[in-house]
C-alpha cells in the first residue's frame, strides 16, 4: 500500500485512526503537540492490539507489525510527506481553521486533507484552505477499532476525486462508509444521536424517568447496544454538548438546544467516563 498517512491528534480518536490504519497496511506518521500525549497515544494503541490478540482476532506477529508502521512526531512539518492527512484534535472550529491553514501551507498539492468532525461542517474548514476540493469529512466512531461505521461528508466544493480516495481508505482500514452529500451541521449521525440524548436529559431534568430506566427503555425496546445517557458518558458531555448546541446554532431548532442539567453538569465538571461522573457514577 504505497499511500502514507498522517494523523494530527494522538487522543483517543487519532490514536485509534492510527491503529487502524497501520492493522489496515498503512505508514502512519502520529502528531501531537507534546512527547507525553504521543506517548499515551502509542500506549492505549499497543494496549488495544494485545486485547485483540488475546482474543484471537490477530496473530502477535500482527500486532508488532502494526507498532512498527506508526512513527510519532511533534513536528506538524511531517505531514508534508503524507498522501492522506486526517486532523483529530479538539473540536473547535477556530482550532481547526488554523490548523488547515498550516496543514494547506505545508502538505504536498495532491494530499488528501481530511476532518474527523463530528459536527462542524466541512465547508467552513475547507474555506480557509487554497484547495477546498480536496477537503472531506472522515468522521469515525469512537472507539475507533470496534466501531464499523465512518460517515464520509461532502463539503460544498469537495471534488468526486477526493471523496472516492477518502471511500477507499475508510473501507481498507475496514469501515463501513456512508455519505453525507450536504455538510449541514452534525451531519447525519451527531443529528440523530444528540437529539436522542438531549430528549433523554430531558426526560431525567423533569423526573419523569431516571436515567438507568431511560437507557434500559432504549436497549430493550430499540435494541441499542448502550442507552442515550451512557453513550453521552461514553462521549464525554462537554463533546456531545459542544456538538448538539453546532447543530443548535445552525438549525435554532429548540430539539438541539442543551437542557440546564447537562449544561450545569458541564460546567461543574461531570463530564462522564473520563472525569469519574456523569449521569453514571465511575469512581
Amino acid at each position: 500500500m504505497a499511500e502514507r498517512i498522517a494523523i494530527i491528534g494522538a487522543g483517543l480518536m487519532g490514536s485509534g485512526i492510527a491503529q487502524v490504519s497501520a492493522v489496515g497496511g498503512y505508514d502512519v506518521t502520529l502528531r501531537d503537540v507534546t512527547d507525553e500525549a504521543l506517548a499515551r497515544g502509542v500506549a492505549g494503541i499497543e494496549k488495544s492490539l494485545r486485547r485483540f490478540a488475546e482474543k484471537g482476532a490477530i496473530s502477535d506477529g500482527d500486532v508488532d507489525a502494526a507498532l512498527d508502521r506508526i512513527t510519532t512526531t511533534t513536528d506538524l512539518g511531517a505531514a508534508a510527506e503524507a498522501d492522506i492527512v486526517v486532523e483529530a484534535i479538539f473540536e473547535n472550529v477556530d482550532v481547526k481553521k488554523e490548523l488547515f491553514t498550516e496543514l494547506d501551507r505545508i502538505c504536498k498539492p495532491d494530499a488528501l486533507l481530511a476532518t474527523n468532525t463530528s459536527a462542524i461542517p466541512i465547508t467552513t474548514i475547507a474555506a480557509v484552505t487554497q484547495r477546498p476540493e480536496s477537503v472531506v469529512g472522515t468522521h469515525f466512531f469512537s472507539p475507533v477499532p470496534m466501531m464499523k461505521l465512518c460517515e464520509l461528508v461532502r463539503g460544498y466544493k469537495t471534488s468526486d476525486e477526493s471523496l472516492e480516495r477518502a471511500r477507499v481508505f475508510a473501507e481498507n482500514v475496514g469501515k463501513i462508509v456512508v455519505v453525507v452529500n450536504r455538510d449541514v451541521a452534525g451531519f447525519v449521525t451527531t443529528r440523530l444521536i444528540t437529539l436522542l440524548c438531549m430528549e433523554a436529559v430531558r426526560l431525567v431534568e423533569t423526573g419523569i424517568m431516571s436515567a438507568e430506566d431511560v437507557d434500559t427503555a432504549c436497549r430493550y425496546a430499540f435494541g441499542h447496544p448502550m442507552g442515550p445517557l451512557q453513550t453521552a458518558d461514553l462521549t464525554g458531555l462537554d463533546i456531545l454538548t459542544n456538538a448538539s448546541a453546532n447543530v443548535y446554532a445552525d438549525t435554532q431548532n429548540e430539539a438541539w438546544s442543551p437542557p440546564e442539567l447537562i449544561r450545569r453538569m458541564v460546567a461543574a465538571g461531570e463530564l462522564g467516563r473520563k472525569a469519574g461522573k456523569g449521569f453514571y457514577d465511575y469512581e
